[in-house]
């Protein structure tokens, strides 16, 4: 499990698969968000741009991602 530790109140999703290289750029965290290959909280979020907070988990490809603050 990667642990993203916030500077700000949030980072957004794209960002997020980013910063752990579960993706190598923008593109491709676009791509995978959008098909559906990525989940917040459980739920699929097609969202690049969304909000994660304190306490939020992503999932994407097998590899889980805790959201800190």
């Amino acid at each position: 499990m990667e642990i993203i530790t916030l500077r700000e109140d949030y980072i957004k999703l794209g960002q997020a698969l980013k910063a752990t290289a579960l993706v190598e750029d923008g593109v491709e965290a676009k791509l995978v968000i959008k098909d559906g290959e990525v989940t917040v909280n459980g739920e699929v979020d097609t969202r690049r741009g969304r909000k994660l907070y304190d306490g939020d988990v992503v999932c994407y490809n097998g590899n889980e991602i805790q959201i800190k603050k």
